[in-house]
């Protein structure tokens, strides 16, 4: 696939109907003729990551689980950004990729300089994602660094689009309930 969208935010659209998906910002983890994967970037849960991954509390920091997508929320991944990509499972965009799920915890510390946990990934099938795009249910747009680990997730689905400017600064500002303007 030439056009691969890997390492762009896909940032759902009002159009965009499945509940899942509503205000998120997703990194494109990965696109090929197979499909895509990704990861939301601005849902965080209530779970604290050492509640139910204790080994990974000192990589999160205070920072909750945050939510991936729908597909296999029992999965933990962790996205990171590397001092040494090459201790990395894969490099999605600059420096950012996964750690592997075997990577000793001394050695993730060495490697990384944060990282954040995430419960399951969003995936998308075979020619499904460009069918969704033709739809116009996401808005594809290049990340800045700071997007990739945001200091205040629940305002990253605004401030993208409010930094792409237009037509979709209007977009951001638009309120959840239309129906309550």
């Amino acid at each position: 696939m030439e056009d691969s969208l890997r390492g762009s935010l896909l940032i759902a659209s009002p159009a965009l109907s499945d509940p899942n998906f509503a205000r998120t910002v997703v990194l494109l983890t990965e696109h090929g003729e197979d499909g895509a994967m990704g990861v939301v970037l601005n849902r965080p849960s209530e779970t604290a990551v050492d509640a139910v991954a204790p080994e990974l509390a000192d990589l999160a920091g205070e920072e909750p689980v945050f939510i991936g997508g729908p597909v296999q929320p029992q999965a933990l991944v962790v996205l990171a950004e590397f001092d040494d990509p090459t201790a990395a499972a894969w490099i999605v965009v600059a420096d950012v990729g996964f750690v592997a799920a075997d990577t000793a915890e001394d050695d993730v510390e060495r490697a990384i300089r944060r990282g954040r946990v995430y419960a399951g990934y969003s995936g998308w099938g075979a020619g499904q994602l460009e069918g969704e795009l033709a739809e116009e249910a996401w808005i594809v747009e290049p990340p800045l660094p700071a997007e990739l680990f945001p200091e205040d997730p629940e305002a990253l689905w605004r401030h993208v689009l409010a930094r792409k400017g237009g037509q979709f600064a209007l977009i951001a500002r638009m309120p959840e309930d239309p129906s309550l303007n």
